[in-house]
């Protein structure tokens, strides 16, 4: 018998110790038993002194099994003894791994050598973080977290899909010997490196993408310029075309634009300037500016009929505006157009963003020059840079398509594991392309039928870049990231966030985690933030982050019956993300 209860405050015992401590190995973090006729209390040492020891309620063995929480309290009578290992393996599992329901995590840094092995579906059913201070060893942990998931010779996820988005590109070296522990398995790296991605480049075919998207790339900041982007989603189908109607629609729409600019009020010289410029850069073989307008008399071309006279008028105006009209067509639906797969690129685009823009006025309104020109601008920047190399598709797939050719290898077998480097490109393409490609995937597993039939897991390094409480929530009206951890537990798309900033990350998406495995931590604003949210966490685990060795960390949530101690064994082979050897660089 360890000693005898003298108080018992809320979830707290505090014990006089009955034996010789200074004979003891430490006991601190140690399950102790307060055992009453029936009962048994399971509680956790937290401090302990020469003569009395503080216990803190973690739960409660009945008919072979435990229940955390605390329901109970112990009595003074209770006899009070270190846990039994038949007893610690109801808490923290079997030591054995019996079948494909559990995956090795790590050592137990309380119980000598004691293996920690968690259920699959209890951590990997549900959308987990990974935090800790830069140097804390989140590399490290998540390399070997899946390093022990396909370590096995009997029980390996071959049918396992899971995402990295590799701020660093670290992990290639971490999972490149994967194949050599079993031949089926295969790691996939899809690089965002212009220069020598070669066939491994990252390419999305543009088709795939829909308003939303083209707002994260483009950075809308406007409510006012999503109607845009969708207009010019339409009208690239229908440019792109091959409809033998589609002349009525290219003609309909200059046409309008035209009118617009004719009946605007406007001077006549800026009205002239401003049709010049449409038609000089889009036209058609029946409407140009070299289109023929007869008159009683002569014939002139459009172009000729906009001069002005000395007194600044447009004596053909009335003139141009019968030609012109005889393009409208009233009744002409583009909505077909909408939903048709067509196979276009940037330029397509941005030549379907200037007719959107025409078509909204940009001409001969200041206010919509201001939102809406950006736009433009920034899909030309877009279209002539390095990165519209990741959106050069010129081969019609479809969005299951696409998934299946993701997780592909280069050798036509299966790949349980695609790593997006996106070391390569800014933070804002970054976070763009993680959302576009994390958006694709929900999608598709909301229309799948059988729901979570194939469940995808996006794991995210450096998540504090990306998962933000950003702008998403006003102008588009969600955040994906949020939306995932909100429902995508129910169709099989589960979000693993690595940071060592959790008080930057979305406060939707860190409190929807189920799991998580806490690494050192100092900053007091992310201790801070842990403590108020994520559940489990008092001010003792709190001081317990501060003080955690590389490596080691404090397991909670669904998976853990109460919060562990585990140490992460290095991962072999390690990830590149060693410390820079200044000695070797200097000297």
């Amino acid at each position: 018998m360890l000693g005898r209860i003298v108080s018992i405050e809320g979830n707290y015992v505090t014990v006089a110790l009955g034996i010789d401590i200074a004979s003891q190995t430490s006991l601190i973090g140690i399950h102790v038993i307060f055992e009453d006729d029936q009962n048994k209390i399971v509680g956790e040492i937290q401090d302990i002194s020469q003569k009395e020891m503080k216990v803190a309620i973690v739960g409660e063995i009945t008919e072979n099994s435990f229940d955390s929480g605390c329901s109970k309290h112990p009595s003074f009578k209770s006899i009070i003894r270190i846990i039994r290992m038949d007893e610690l393996s109801l808490i923290l599992g079997d030591q054995q791994i019996k079948d494909n329901s559990q995956v090795y995590f790590g050592l137990s840094t309380v119980y000598s050598n004691y293996r920690v092995n968690v259920d699959v579906n209890k951590f990997f059913s549900h959308h987990f973080a990974i935090l800790g201070n830069t140097g804390s060893g989140k590399s490290f942990t998540v390399s070997r977290l899946i390093q022990n998931l396909f370590a096995g010779s009997s029980y390996v996820p071959l049918n396992s899909n899971i995402f990295i988005f590799d701020a660093y590109g670290e992990y290639t070296n971490a999972f490149s010997e994967l194949e050599k522990k079993n031949p089926m398995i295969r790691y996939k790296v899809i690089t965002t490196d212009v220069e020598s991605g070669g066939g491994n480049l990252l390419k999305i075919p543009l088709w795939l993408l829909d308003t939303d998207d083209f707002a994260q790339l483009l950075k809308v900041d406007n409510p006012n310029q999503l109607p845009i982007i969708e207009k010019a989603l339409t009208l690239v189908k229908v440019l792109n075309s091959n409809n033998p109607d589609i002349h009525k629609h290219k003609n309909d729409i200059l046409a309008r634009a035209i009118l617009d600019i004719l009946l605007s009020g406007n001077e006549s010289g800026k009205i002239r300037d401003q049709i010049t410029a449409i038609l000089t850069n889009f036209h058609t073989d029946e409407l140009n500016l070299e289109t023929k307008i007869s008159q009683p008399g002569y014939v002139r071309t459009l172009k000729q009929c906009l001069f002005t006279d000395k007194t600044g008028k447009m004596q053909e105006m009335e003139a141009v505006v019968d030609l012109v009209s005889r393009f409208v067509v009233d009744g002409l639906d583009l909505s077909k157009y909408k939903n048709q797969n067509t196979v276009f690129s940037l330029q397509d685009l941005e030549n379907a963003m200037d007719f959107a823009l025409i078509s909204e006025g940009i001409l001969k309104s200041n206010r919509v020059f201001d939102y809406a020109n950006i736009l433009g601008v920034r899909l030309h920047s877009l279209a002539n840079s390095d990165a519209a190399k990741y959106f050069e598709c010129t081969e019609m797939i479809s969005r299951e398509m696409f998934i299946r050719k993701l997780i592909t290898a280069s050798d036509g077998h299966k790949a349980q594991i695609v790593n997006f480097n996106i070391s390569h490109v800014d933070d804002r393409l970054a976070k763009a392309i993680t959302k576009i490609i994390s958006r694709i995937l929900f999608t598709f597993s909301l229309e799948t039928k059988e729901r979570a039939k194939i469940p995808f897991h996006i794991i995210i390094e450096e998540a504090h870049r990306y998962v933000q409480n950003d702008t998403d929530t006003e102008i588009l009206g969600y955040n994906i990231f949020d939306r995932i951890t909100k429902e995508g537990r129910k169709y099989g798309v589960i979000l693993g966030l690595i940071t060592q900033r959790p008080s930057e990350l979305s406060e939707t998406s860190i409190s929807q985690c189920s799991n998580f495995l806490i690494l050192r931590t100092l900053h007091p604003k992310d201790l801070t933030f842990i403590k108020n949210m994520v559940p489990s966490v008092n001010s003792a685990i709190v001081e317990q982050l501060k003080l955690l060795q590389a490596g080691n960390c404090i397991a909670f949530g669904t998976a853990f019956k109460v919060p562990v101690s585990i140490k992460f064994e290095k991962p072999s082979p390690e990830p590149l993300s060693n410390n820079a050897d200044i000695k070797a660089a200097w000297y």
